[in-house]
């Protein structure tokens, strides 16, 4: 009797101390359109309250993170926590027009969601077009308060992101892209925390302070070494044994959404939800303010 007292002691303070070190992370993201300066040129750009790239986010393993976003841009916005589980809360997780419909111009919608069974560091940013080029920023996950690091605790962290630049408004560059089916026009500059480097004009001298995210879209070409030795013997790619396609198939199908007036995808999206037998695996319902399209 005496053990098993003990067991269930033992078994409440680790529950206790548990939630003792979560806590709720709360934070509010005021999303506008703002003139910068970089290249020699001022150009207008779409951030989060006011800066490139937008705020630090820190929190601990177990956190519940709370981020209001007010859209005041002219834009439609989405924000993805970008390597975030969203365990049970997928409806935080931010693609637009697959997990939510975007939040409109003046419009608000507040993302929560906790941060379970992982650390490390990762980065939000928009999911709406080419946006994500100026709405971004990192995201760093602790150990929860007490656990040690997965690696020697460093003396000091300092996150770095690097990030692309063009001399033009993103969305114009997408839209053009889209429109001749060519390939977008190459980024003017590759950035660290929003600034260009010293080797692009009207950049000398910038203070920069210098974990790394990145948000350039980048376009990798392949790569010849001559003369070094492989210990790979070139083979050729193996063809199926037959064609399981021998025919083309025309049909038509409705697929209904899930959640009706959230997801009005159509055609475009089907979802498959597997619930689990209890309430604690199960997918909550969406959230009453998620944005309707």
């Amino acid at each position: 009797m005496l053990r098993l007292l003990f067991c269930l002691a033992c078994a409440l303070i680790l529950v206790a101390s548990s939630v003792a070190s979560a806590a709720i992370v709360e934070h509010s993201f005021h999303v506008k359109n703002l003139t910068v300066r970089r290249l020699c040129s001022e150009q207008v750009i779409t951030a989060v309250n006011g800066s490139l790239p937008g705020p630090t986010l820190r929190v601990r393993e177990g956190d519940t993170l709370v981020v209001h976003v007010f859209n005041k841009s002219p834009y439609n916005m989405t924000l993805h926590w970008h390597g975030v589980f969203q365990l049970l809360s997928a409806w935080a997780d931010g693609p637009g027009m697959i997990t939510q419909c975007p939040i409109p111009p003046g419009g608000k919608y507040t993302y929560k969601f906790k941060l379970l069974k992982q650390e490390g560091t990762l980065w939000w940013h928009a999911h709406v077009g080419w946006l994500r080029a100026t709405v971004y920023g990192a995201l760093i996950i602790r150990p929860r308060s007490g656990h040690p690091y997965p690696f020697p605790k460093p003396d000091k962290e300092v996150p770095i992101l690097l990030g692309e630049w063009w001399n033009a408004n993103v969305v114009d560059v997408e839209t053009q892209a889209l429109a001749t089916g060519a390939q977008p026009n190459n980024s003017d500059a590759f950035t660290i925390n929003g600034l260009p480097g010293d080797l692009y004009p009207c950049s000398q001298n910038s203070k920069q302070s210098y974990v790394i995210i990145s948000s350039v879209i980048m376009d990798i070409r392949d790569m010849n070494i001559i003369g070094a030795p492989t210990t790979a013997s070139p083979i050729m790619p193996l063809m199926p044994a037959f064609n399981d396609t021998p025919t083309a198939h025309k049909f038509f199908t409705t697929i209904t959404g899930l959640a009706d007036v959230h997801l009005p995808l159509g055609l475009a999206t089907a979802f498959v939800v597997e619930n689990g037998p209890t309430k604690e695996s199960t997918l909550p319902p969406p959230p009453p303010d998620l944005p309707r399209c």
